[in-house]
């Protein structure tokens, strides 16, 4: 059950706000955004847009709701499975966010209306496609004038894609630090020389910052510039030729090449995925999230079943290659997301509580976490005890695989290194899990010495969680 009252992320824009009210979402439009709001429904703008899956759909809802004086209506958004935030895409997620973004803006003009802002946090993954969940992103259009949002798309989403395509994938995560989007000053100061040779990043980017620099002297900036109406579909399809323009490959990476060299044998992966296809078939969860799931081999286990899967992994190609097999597939119940448990998303924003960490979108019904455990104690120094703690607050049940010392994956981490693991054996698994989960069934994997274990929390985790 959601807390009631106003969501912590949504108190920025004064056309309206969203708030929770007996276990559903609503969202208040002002007096203020009326003429705006009407134009979106009266032009057929939000039509077209819901009709294709680019927008999130809304009902009306009863005039009562208003929750303050200067309220004209009230609607009731589609809810999304999962919210999840850009630093945690893969780079082709962020492109196609970009993308629809771009699309939108599009159609939008030639309903006479424009984005009034292009945030990255306005897009959620939902079936499988990125979806525009602000409603009230929309102004009427007025021949002339700038495109307010252009500073903004460029910072959310051209200045990552172009750092993640042309240096280096990992500075995604300069998103984290930049709530409000990448600076161009820094993009422009991290990407190679060799961009400037690139025409659309040369001005989106390159040109874009210097500008911005002159318009804090007083200067015109090129987001302040009048555009008319075949001007503004010039620059939108400039953008989006700057961003198609951008690729990266995933390679070079353990992980995602993962289960080309894995030590199962054949009877053994298929023994394990069988265990697990029947711990699923007993406990029909509601919601899924496979924890070090690398390119979702056994998320699609769950997502077979129509059940929403949060598909995590710490590995961006790893991430890059699940969601591009996703989208192969037309997947609609799985979402891949980079993210690593051992320094899981934190919360963000004004009072830590804009954007919420990983573990306050929790809990889910039920985690899997295979060939998980050893990273965890071993490899990053983890106790027993501790991981079992972390895990009761993650989930009600969970489907952990335990992998033995003489396992030859464990003998690997602990090559180069002292053992100093002395309680990491089944019987102590076991001991400190048994603390927070009864131990409902445990399975041998054929030909190895793993062993799945499924649990049931003993507590119900998460009885109030934050609104999204």
């Amino acid at each position: 059950m959601q807390a009631e009252g106003l969501a912590a992320s949504s108190f920025r824009d004064p056309s309206g706000f969203v708030f929770w009210h007996q276990g559903c979402m609503y969202r208040q439009v002002n007096r203020s955004y009326r003429e705006h709001f009407d134009l979106l429904i009266h032009s057929g703008l939000y039509q077209e847009l819901s009709a294709a899956g680019f927008m999130i759909r809304h009902e009306e809802a009863a005039a009562e709701l208003v929750r303050t004086a200067d309220g004209y209506k009230v609607i009731r958004p589609t809810l999304v499975p999962f919210i999840s935030y850009p630093f945690e895409w893969s780079f082709s997620q962020l492109k196609d966010a970009a993308l629809l973004t771009l699309e939108i803006q599009k159609i939008a003009l030639a309903h006479g209306m424009v984005l009034k802002d292009a945030s990255a946090y306005n897009i959620q993954f939902s079936e499988g496609r990125p979806l525009l969940i602000d409603t009230l992103s929309f102004a009427k259009y007025t021949e002339g004038r700038p495109w307010v949002a252009y500073r903004q798309f460029c910072q959310h989403f051209l200045a990552p894609l172009a750092l993640m395509a042309r240096r280096d994938v990992r500075l995604s995560q300069l998103s984290r630090i930049f709530l409000d989007g990448i600076p161009l000053d820094l993009a422009s100061r991290l990407l190679p020389a060799g961009t400037r040779g690139k025409f659309s990043l040369l001005a989106h980017i390159h040109l874009h910052a210097r500008s911005q620099k002159r318009y804090q002297d007083g200067r015109p900036v090129g987001s302040q510039r009048k555009l008319n109406r075949f001007s503004f579909l010039a620059l939108i399809d400039s953008l989006k030729s700057a961003v198609a323009g951008l690729r990266w490959q995933p390679r070079g990476s353990v992980w995602a090449d993962y289960y080309e060299h894995t030590n199962y044998s054949p009877l053994a992966m298929e023994c394990k995925r069988k265990w697990l296809d029947d711990f699923l078939q007993a406990l029909q969860p509601r919601q899924v999230w496979d924890i070090g799931a690398n390119t979702g081999f056994f998320s699609r286990l769950a997502s077979a079943r129509q059940i929403p899967t949060v598909s995590l992994d710490i590995d961006p190609a790893a991430v890059e290659k699940n969601y591009l097999q996703c989208r192969q597939e037309g997947n609609r119940f799985l979402l891949p997301l980079l993210g690593d448990i051992t320094n899981p998303s934190p919360a963000i924003g004004w009072g830590n509580a804009e954007r919420m960490s990983l573990l306050e979108r929790g809990p889910t019904d039920t985690v899997l976490a295979m060939a998980l455990v050893h990273h965890l104690a071993i490899g990053n120094n983890l106790p027993l005890a501790r991981i079992a703690a972390l895990f009761s607050t993650l989930c009600r049940t969970l489907i952990m695989e335990f992998i033995p010392k003489d396992d030859s994956q464990v003998r690997r981490l602990l090559a180069s290194r002292e053992d100093i693991f002395p309680d990491y054996h089944e019987q102590g698994f076991a001991a400190e899990f048994s603390r927070f989960f009864s131990i409902e069934r445990v399975e041998k994997i054929e030909q190895s010495g793993r062993r799945l274990y499924l649990l049931k929390n003993k507590s119900t985790p998460g009885a109030e969680t934050r609104p999204h």
